[in-house]
């Protein structure tokens, strides 16, 4: 194993490992300095060059330490000021669930440092390889967190051309692969090399320019669907306390009846603090006005249905739509409790309201919006690619409904909101997300925005939305291709590493 890069002091090391995780979050929402998620991967290969797997796995957690930190310490609102957990115990919290995360960086640094860096092309296809699968592997591993993935950042830039083909995983692998090819090129500086990483690199991101205007998919109907979203901004503290429920009924329907005639009027998630079967006195009377009107009504609401005795966090259709939808990835802590028998009840964040819901059912039927089907994912879920296609596989539009009331005055919202924008762009679909205090929007299928609302305010956002048919390679086949071709490549490094792969 070679030994540690000369002039590599320890003290650098601690600085520049989690600067570099740091610069993935730059590249994101609100930030979007793009080209400071292929610096990060450029650095980090170069923090990975020389050193042996112990040191590696520490430089990969100070990595993972530095993007969690700076990407998802908005999870310190949700604890402290909703879950009400004293600021010491929330930055305790929110300190472990960093850590924990960046232990996935940590064991990525390790492997590809044991198994993949002395393969043939174990930097230039080993690197980018094991990221992508990493990647992957965090949107499953304990529940899941598939968030500040390196390909977000690159939305309206030139490989997004790629997202409709590959999905987000495969501007992760661009972005991955173009930061190893830098890291090369500069190790290297030799001529031939330089030509051979700024070849590969043109070649993805010029491709990408060249697919990025085509039209995958077509519209469905000459006409587009008029929308209305209403954004309550209710503070959250008062969304479950039995003293505003009235409160919050009366502007719910205040705000909605003057928007009737709209093809389709979207209420936030759990818009109305009740189960459905509770709340129908008060639902049904504007179902029928919107019925009337030739308007569907969408909203989240609790939901426990005859004869079941679990809950369920859904979409429901009202008015000219008909068909309700179950939430199938949940919150770990914010709609359910893992290991609950031991923590419920431990401090108050363990016992937040919603925390008791269920997994709804795979392979839910879209709702009903008129003549229109409309694929729904609650909050959370629109982080899923593979979820979102699913749906968009049987749907002409997309919908999305959150309450990022519970991330403050944070980036958080503004991360959701881009991926979002990723769903839209990888199925071909109109996104319509509605929140409860921003930001809501209105995506094209391209996936940018062309109507949002200002945040922490009550507000309509009124727009057009454009029904599709056809599907982008990706609805069709999801994130199957390019995950197997990474794995794939992994296993060939392998076996030509091992001598299994012979000329005859």
């Amino acid at each position: 194993m070679r030994s540690e890069k000369p002039g590599l002091h320890p003290l650098i090391v601690l600085l520049l490992s989690p600067l570099a995780g740091a610069l993935i979050t730059l590249s994101l929402a609100p930030y979007n300095i793009w080209p400071a998620g292929i610096l990060s991967c450029a650095l980090f290969a170069y923090l990975l060059s020389t050193c042996n797997p112990p040191r590696g796995f520490w430089r990969g957690w100070l990595f993972g330490l530095g993007l969690f930190g700076t990407g998802a310490s908005w999870v310190y609102v949700s604890i402290h000021e909703h879950g009400n957990a004293s600021v010491p115990l929330a930055l305790v919290l929110t300190g472990l669930f960093c850590a924990g995360l960046a232990l996935l960086h940590g064991t990525f640094a390790w492997l590809y440092i044991r198994f993949i860096r002395s393969l043939p092309g174990g930097m230039l296809i080993g690197f980018p390889v094991l990221w992508v699968l990493f990647e992957w592997l965090r949107s499953w591993f304990l529940t899941g967190f598939p968030w500040l993935y390196l390909g977000y950042a690159h939305v309206d830039t030139a490989i997004a051309g790629w997202a409709p083909i590959l999905g987000i995983y495969g501007l992760s692998l661009i972005c991955a692969l173009t930061g190893s090819c830098l890291f090369l090129a500069w190790r290297s500086r030799q001529a031939i090399a330089l030509v051979t990483y700024a070849v590969i690199v043109a070649t993805l991101w010029i491709g990408g320019g060249v697919l990025k205007p085509i039209q995958w998919v077509a519209r469905a109907s000459e006409e587009p669907l008029s929308v209305a979203i209403y954004q309550p901004n209710i503070p959250q503290q008062n969304k479950w306390n039995r003293e505003y429920y009235l409160p919050i009924l009366h502007q719910m329907r205040g705000a909605t009846m003057p928007l009737l005639g709209h093809d389709i009027i979207v209420w936030p998630e759990a818009a109305i603090p009740n189960l459905y079967e509770r709340a129908r006195p008060f639902l049904d009377p504007i179902a029928a006005r919107a019925r009337e009107a030739d308007t569907t009504l969408i909203t989240g609401i609790p939901n426990r249905p005859e004869g079941d005795e679990r809950y369920y966090n859904s979409i429901t259709a009202l008015g000219q739509g008909q068909g309700s939808y179950f939430k199938q990835r949940l919150v770990p802590f914010g709609e359910y409790v893992p290991l609950e028998d031991y923590l419920r009840g431990v401090i108050e964040f363990f016992n937040l309201p919603m925390s008791f819901q269920s997994r709804g059912p795979a392979d839910q039927p879209p709702l009903a919006a008129g003549t229109f089907r409309v694929s729904p994912s609650i909050c959370y879920e629109v982080v899923y690619p593979d979820l979102v296609a699913a749906g968009a596989r049987e749907a002409d539009l997309l919908i999305t409904i959150s309450n990022d009331s519970w991330f403050g005055d944070s980036i958080g919202p503004l991360q959701h909101l881009q991926m979002a924008q990723m769903r839209a762009l990888e199925n071909g679909r109109y996104m319509i997300r509605g929140t409860n205090n921003g930001v809501s929007a209105l995506i094209d299928h391209r996936g940018q925005v062309i109507a949002e609302s200002e945040q922490f305010v009550e507000t309509v956002l009124t727009g057009k939305v454009q029904a599709m048919l056809g599907k982008t390679p990706f609805a069709s086949f999801g994130s199957v291709p390019i995950l197997s071709a990474c794995a794939i490549s992994l296993a060939l490094m392998i076996l030509m590493y091992l001598g299994f792969w012979r000329e005859p």
